[in-house]
């Protein structure tokens, strides 16, 4: 018996028209993806940059606070 077990199922080959439309869809699914990657970026930027100004004020105080105590400190 020459009969293939299986048969692979392949695509037909469509129209150029076709073809371009789901290219078209294509690019506007990655547009779509690329929106919204971008907009959760701005999300997260914007709370990175609370959080530094946080930290760097934190910093700031504990270096004032650990001038003070130098100055007060008693020599010797």
């Amino acid at each position: 018996m020459n009969i293939p077990r299986r048969r692979v199922l392949r695509p037909a080959r469509l129209g150029p028209n076709i073809d371009h439309q789901r290219q078209q869809a294509r690019i506007q699914k990655v547009h779509a993806r690329v929106e919204s990657e971008r907009a959760s970026l701005t999300r997260w930027m914007a709370r990175l940059k609370r959080a530094f100004h946080s930290v760097e004020k934190l910093q700031q105080r504990i270096a004032r606070l650990e001038r003070q105590i130098t100055r007060h400190a008693p020599v010797g």
